[in-house]
C-alpha cells in the first residue's frame, strides 16, 4: 500500500470517501462519462433542504467524514457552497470535482474556499491540450482546466487531478506526470477504465498493460512530490507488494525481512461498498457510481443504514464470497479486484476482476476473459516484459 494509505479505518462502520452526484447535468460531453451526462438537471434531484440532511446523516458516520461533490459538473447547481458551508459546520470535510469548463471561475472558487472548501479535483486526461480536449468532447476544455488548477492554487485549495487510463490515454501517462509536478497538485488519481455510461465505448488496456502501468505508478509513487492512488484499480497494491519484495530481495533480506505474511493478512485500501459508497442525483445509494446496484435511497432511509446494513453493502465487504479467481487469490485482502469492472462485464459484483491478469497459483477455474468480451492478456511482449501498449519512459 503506498504511503498514502488508510489502515485503521473500520470500514464496516464508515466509508473513507462518501461521493454524493449532486447533478448528472454538465456542459462537457466526455468520452468516458459515467454518467453519460447531459445538459439538463434532472427533475427528481435532491433538493438543497434533502441534500442538507444527507450531509447531516453523513455526520454520523464519525468526525471529519470525507465528503465529495461529483456530478456531472456539481457547479450547475447554484446551492453548492451553500452545501459545502453547511457540511464544514457539521464537522465534514467538504471536497467538489467540478468539470473543466468556463464556469469554474476564480469568483466560484473563492466562495467555495469562503465556505470551508477543503481540495479540489479537476481531470486531465491528456498532456496536452488536442489530446485532452479531443478526449472531453470540448475544444478549450484543458486551457480552462489549467487555468482552474492555477486559480484555486493561488486561493491556497490543494488540488487533486484525475486521469482515465484506457486505450486512448495511455500514452498521455508520462507527458501528465510531468505536468502535474510543473503544476504542483497534490495527488494524482489515477482511474482504469470500467466501460459504463458513454465509457462503454471505449476500449480498455489488455491486463498485461494494466500490470505494466501500475508498475510504472509504484515508481512515480515512490519519487514525485505528490501523492498518488488508483481508482478501480486494486490490483495496484498486489503489483505494488511484488515491487516492494523484488526490490528487497535485490537488497539481500530473507524472507522474514520482507513480512510476507503481514503483508497478505494486512488488510488495506478501499473498493467499491468496502469503505467507498456513492449517492446519486436522486438519493439512490450504490456502492460506487461505477456499481450502479441500489442498496435503497436516503429520501427513506439513513446513509448510515444503508452503508452499514444492506445485504449488497455487507456482501461487498466479505472477501471470503468472492468468486472465481479472485475468490482463491492470496491477495484477496489486500485488493479484491474490481466489484464495479466485474460487475460491468458479468452482472455480478463478487465475479473476478477481468482486467487483472494473476492467476493464483493451483487455481484451475474459469477465467474471467474466456467468459466475457472482456480483453485477454496479450499474447506477446517486448523484450523488457513491459507489453506492446505501454512503454514505461525512464525517470526524468
Amino acid at each position: 500500500m503506498s504511503r498514502h494509505g488508510h489502515l485503521d479505518l473500520d470500514t464496516a462502520e464508515r466509508p473513507l470517501v462518501l461521493i454524493w452526484e449532486l447533478t448528472q447535468a454538465c456542459a462537457l460531453a466526455c468520452d468516458h462519462c459515467r454518467a453519460d451526462a447531459r445538459p439538463q438537471r434532472h427533475p427528481d434531484e435532491l433538493s438543497t433542504p434533502e441534500g442538507k440532511r444527507l450531509l447531516e446523516a453523513a455526520g454520523e458516520f464519525g468526525d471529519g467524514q470525507l465528503v465529495v461533490l461529483s456530478g456531472g459538473d456539481p457547479l450547475v447547481r447554484a446551492d453548492v457552497a451553500e452545501l459545502v458551508s453547511y457540511g464544514t459546520d457539521l464537522g465534514l470535510r467538504m471536497t467538489i470535482t467540478p468539470s473543466g469548463t468556463r464556469s469554474l471561475t476564480r469568483a466560484r472558487i473563492d466562495e467555495l474556499v469562503d465556505a470551508g472548501l477543503r481540495r479540489m479535483a479537476v481531470s486531465l486526461d491528456g498532456a496536452t491540450a488536442d489530446a485532452h480536449d479531443a478526449f472531453r468532447g470540448e475544444e478549450g476544455s484543458f486551457e480552462e482546466t489549467i487555468r482552474a488548477i492555477e486559480d484555486a492554487r493561488a486561493a491556497g485549495v490543494p488540488i487533486q487531478v484525475n486521469t482515465t487510463v484506457c486505450r486512448a490515454t495511455v500514452d498521455e501517462l508520462p507527458g501528465i506526470r510531468r505536468l502535474l509536478r510543473e503544476l504542483g497538485v497534490v495527488m494524482w488519481s489515477v482511474f482504469f477504465l470500467v466501460p459504463i455510461g458513454r465509457g462503454r465505448l471505449l476500449e480498455p488496456i489488455n491486463p498485461e498493460t494494466a500490470d505494466a502501468v501500475m508498475s510504472w505508478l509504484h515508481e512515480v509513487n515512490e519519487s514525485e512530490p505528490f501523492g498518488l492512488k488508483t481508482t478501480e484499480a486494486p490490483q495496484y497494491r498486489r503489483v505494488s507488494l511484488e515491487r516492494q519484495r523484488a526490490e528487497r530481495v535485490d537488497g539481500g533480506k530473507g524472507d522474514d525481512e520482507r513480512g510476507r505474511d503481514d503483508g497478505l493478512r494486512r488488510r488495506s485500501g478501499i473498493v467499491a461498498g468496502d469503505g467507498f459508497a456513492f449517492v446519486s442525483h436522486t438519493g439512490e445509494v450504490y456502492p460506487s457510481g461505477f456499481l450502479p446496484k441500489s442498496a435503497g435511497n436516503v429520501r427513506e432511509q439513513p446513509i448510515t443504514d444503508l452503508y452499514r446494513d444492506s445485504p449488497l453493502f455487507r456482501s461487498l465487504r466479505d472477501r471470503d464470497r468472492l468468486e472465481g479467481k479472485c475468490g482463491a487469490c492470496p491477495y484477496r485482502t489486500v485488493c479484491g479486484g474490481s466489484r464495479s469492472r466485474a460487475n460491468a462485464y458479468f452482472d455480478d459484483p463478487l465475479a473476478s476482476d477481468p482486467l487483472c491478469p494473476f492467476v493464483p497459483e493451483g487455481y484451475d477455474g474459469p477465467l474471467p476473459w474466456d467468459e466475457s468480451s472482456a480483453p485477454a492478456p496479450s499474447s506477446s511482449s517486448s523484450s523488457s516484459g513491459v507489453p506492446p501498449q505501454f512503454t514505461a519512459p525512464d525517470a526524468d
